[in-house]
């Protein structure tokens, strides 16, 4: 299994990116995914997560409201839409999966990890 990110880079706060994170080496299209987060000197973070059939949304505080995450079935592509962002949200943000049922979704237990994308908001 392996997980590749991109959309990082820099942005002025109140400016938006997008994350994107493609999956492969996984047959099923069902299953849990997530993106973290994480700045020096801070435990890692989960900003977001989902089910990939759709449900299952959960947001960290910090992000509701401004951050929405989604998946491509077809695609096995997941996404991190990011608005107004703040220099807080300026960390390393990571995907990951875990091929468990829906109800766990919302943990911190990833099996699969992306090599990160770097977000700078300034």
């Amino acid at each position: 299994v392996q997980l590749v990110e991109s959309g990082g880079g820099s942005v002025q706060a109140g400016g938006s990116l997008r994350l994107s994170c493609v999956l492969s080496g996984y047959n099923s299209n069902r299953y849990c995914m997530a993106w973290f987060r994480q700045s020096p000197g801070t435990e890692r973070e989960r900003v977001a997560s989902m089910w990939t059939a759709g449900t299952n949304l959960d947001y960290a505080d910090s992000v509701k409201g401004r951050f929405t995450i989604s998946h491509d079935n077809a695609k096995y592509t997941l996404t991190l839409q990011m608005n107004s962002l703040k220099p807080e949200d300026t960390a390393m943000y990571y995907c990951a999966a875990r091929f468990a049922g829906p109800s766990l979704c919302a943990s911190t237990d990833y099996a699969y990890w992306g090599q990160g994308t770097q977000v700078t908001v300034s």
